[in-house]
């Protein structure tokens, strides 16, 4: 997992709220769960939003970045705020409901990790997951090309990608026989973005910045950003009314375990 910015990654704030809400109102409304999980919690709104929802459960904010910690540790002390890896999750109660926004794809091996996280759920509980959709084309083709075709190629080859999710079926394949009720969509947002390179901008917080943590020498990083950006202004050309389009598309999952 990389290092985290949380001022950057809260940027881009409302766009990366929708998902989540969204996927939180999916919750079954008749679930009244006692203990409450959050994987990859970030900087803690969506656990603490469950939270205010559910004020008779235990709720837990779990995520690999103490920096993301400290910022909802700071917000609300009543939430257990754990710093760990989802892929040994496993907690000391069964969880009525796991909430996972955007976090499942940095973790490998899906095949297992679903149905894993299936059967540590208490009986009737809940796995409410968002995850977006990693085709290779758009900016993350164009972002590893470049990454690849440079003086920094031998800096950036091993650069750790997000894991894909891109075909739905697998998912319900994995989570129906486990599930008394399942639910898999895919969700196109297309984001109306401002400012002279919004792209760069939205990834630096995340995806890009395992790239630039690579590139120690601050012309090189200059010079490699150039290069994207260049790609970028193709792709996506602002618009006549100065917005940059990004379409981003999300996988969500809500399965209620037998």
């Amino acid at each position: 997992m990389p290092v985290w910015d949380p001022d950057v990654y809260q940027r881009y704030k409302a766009y990366r709220d929708r998902p989540a809400l969204d996927l939180m109102l999916q919750i079954p409304r008749d679930l009244a769960p006692r203990e409450i999980w959050d994987l990859g919690c970030g900087t803690g709104e969506h656990a603490a939003l469950l939270a205010a929802r559910h004020p008779d459960a235990r709720v837990h904010g779990l995520d690999s970045s103490p920096e993301m910690l400290a910022r909802g540790r700071a917000m609300r002390a009543d939430i257990d705020w754990v710093l760990g890896d989802i892929a040994t999750f496993a907690p000391e109660m069964p969880p009525d409901l796991i909430f996972t926004n955007a976090a499942l794809q940095w973790v490998d091996g899906h095949e297992a990790l679903f149905p894993r996280l299936m059967g540590l759920l208490a009986p009737g509980g809940v796995l409410a997951c968002q995850i977006p959709v990693v085709a290779d084309d758009g900016w993350r083709r164009s972002l590893r090309e470049t990454a690849l075709d440079g003086p920094w190629s031998a800096r950036l080859a091993d650069v750790e990608r997000v894991r894909s999710g891109v075909d739905p079926r697998p998912y319900h394949d994995w989570l129906s026989p486990l599930s008394q009720d399942l639910d898999v969509w895919v969700t196109t947002y297309v984001h109306a973005l401002g400012g002279e390179d919004p792209i760069v901008d939205w990834t630096s917080g995340t995806s890009l910045r395992p790239y630039l943590e690579a590139l120690g020498d601050p012309a090189e990083r200059a010079a490699f950003l150039a290069a994207w950006r260049a790609r970028l202004a193709v792709d996506y050309p602002r618009r006549e009314d100065g917005v940059t389009l990004f379409p981003f598309s999300r996988l969500f999952v809500v399965a209620r375990r037998y």
